[in-house]
């Protein structure tokens, strides 16, 4: 017997007892439909956590510190350019950013901000992938120091009465781009200045100087849009290092350390090191031949995949629930095919007289389940596509988790997946009744009544 020979018996075997056909295949659509939905809820909720945490933690960085220095060793470990360079050399590694960190001050009129200014390479910010509402990021080619705001650096701001934006909600009237706005490197001079102190020689201390410098851009995002780069002031770390050379020439830097004498170091010191790997998986290592090195080495990897071991278990508790309607499905199958073969039997026997292969009879029963399997398949996946637009409508105008995007996500691969996991289910559930008929004796089949 021919393949499509089979394929056409199947189908018109299947339509001389369409409603039960119908039935079994609608426990196959909403055995696939159960399944699918439970995944997609479980793979959309750890999308939705994984792009959180994305907010609040690169998955494949590694920050560096110094360790604390006792005071006991000759030679203190250091963050320089040397440690940058022997950081580059080590498998694994995409980049090294070193990162300088200063806090300083910011007037306009009756305002005052208390920012945290970070000098990084340029490479540093444009891996951020800071999503930027106004101008560009520095250039750091340029000779003049220029800063990139954060979205949330308007709420450092205080009116001259000291109070900001978490006690009265309101932003400081300034335009970041354009308004004119003084900076302040040497915020000790000018706590100093205020309180009116002397230097050692009794003088008073004189006033800082005040600093115009231009911004070129601003992150995107209202005070409320939090991401790792909100609440910082960037520039170019090249071009920090030159305005503290000249801020502070032969004083010590603010956070620098200093000689027995008190003197400071020619070369400035990062506050930190940026790690960038190349794969998530790659971090503990590194990480670990870092801290074999003495310095102090943290990574956001392995809370990550605590977390994604977690989604992963709730992905399997969920697809189990949707499973057991499937099983449900299968049974179902197993009966129709049973019922199949007694209304048949002597069909079956006819077909063995004739010398149709046994082979061939097991086969059309199995295509039957297939088709059975396929057909419940196509409309529950189509089932699933409409309830999964449904939830993630409901779930979204509801606010119910707190986060934004889809709580349900359906993948390309789960769809494909589901298709075939309905057919193999109804073809293993039409395996043993298939090989009932194959077993079916000719004679005593063509005497059966039924």
């Amino acid at each position: 017997m021919k393949f499509v020979d089979m394929l056409s018996m199947s189908v018109v075997n299947l339509f001389k007892r369409k409603l039960r056909t119908i039935l079994t295949v609608l426990g196959v659509v909403i055995g696939v439909a159960s399944i699918v939905v439970m995944v997609s809820l479980g793979l959309g909720l750890s999308k939705l956590t994984m792009e959180e945490m994305q907010q609040y933690a690169s998955l494949t960085e590694i920050e560096v510190n110094a360790p604390w220095d006792s005071g006991n060793s000759k030679k203190p470990l250091r963050l320089n350019d040397e440690l940058v360079e022997t950081l580059s050399q080590l498998d694994h590694v995409e980049y090294v950013s070193p990162m300088l960190e200063i806090s300083i001050m910011a007037k306009r009129g009756a305002y005052t901000g208390y920012l945290q200014l970070r000098g990084v390479p340029h490479e540093y910010l444009v891996d951020q992938k800071i999503d930027i509402g106004q101008g560009r990021l520095p250039d750091p080619d340029s000779q003049t120091l220029e800063l990139f705001m954060g979205n949330m650096i308007p709420m450092q701001f205080n009116s001259k009465s000291g109070r900001g934006y978490w006690e009265t909600g309101e932003l400081p009237d300034i335009d970041f781009m354009n308004d004119s706005i003084m900076y302040i490197l040497d915020t000790d001079r000018y706590y100093s200045y205020q309180s009116g102190a002397v230097d050692d020689n009794g003088s008073p201390v004189p006033a800082p100087k005040k600093h115009l410098y231009p911004v070129s851009g601003m992150a995107a995002g209202s005070v409320e849009d939090y991401h790792t780069y909100s609440y910082y002031v960037y520039c170019d770390i090249e071009a920090l290092k030159r305005e503290l050379k000249k801020e502070f020439k032969n004083r010590a830097i603010p956070n620098q350390p200093t000689t027995s004498k008190g003197k400071p170091y020619k070369e400035i010191f990062y506050s930190e090191i940026i790690v960038q790997c190349d794969d998530m998986e790659n971090v503990s290592e590194v990480t670990k031949i870092i801290q074999d090195m003495g310095y102090n080495a943290y990574n956001d990897a392995e809370w990550i995949k605590q977390n994604q071991q977690q989604m992963q278990m709730i992905e399997v508790v969920l697809g189990g629930i949707g499973a057991v309607s499937l099983l449900v499905a299968a049974i179902g199958i197993a009966n129709t095919m049973m019922m199949s073969i007694y209304e048949r039997t002597k069909e079956i026997g006819v077909m063995k007289v004739l010398g149709c292969d046994m082979h061939n009879i097991q086969a059309m029963f199995l295509i039957e389940a297939g088709f059975i399997g396929f057909f419940g398949g196509i409309i529950g996946i189509g089932l699933s596509y409409i309830l999964s637009i449904v939830i993630n409508k409901l779930v979204g105008s509801s606010g119910a988790l707190g986060m934004s995007g889809n709580i349900s996500y359906i993948p390309f691969w789960l769809t494909g997946l589901s298709l075939i996991f309905a057919i193999l289910v109804g073809m293993v559930s039409g395996f043993f009744p298939s090989r009932r008929a194959m077993k079916l004796s000719p004679l005593a089949a063509i005497r059966n009544d039924g």
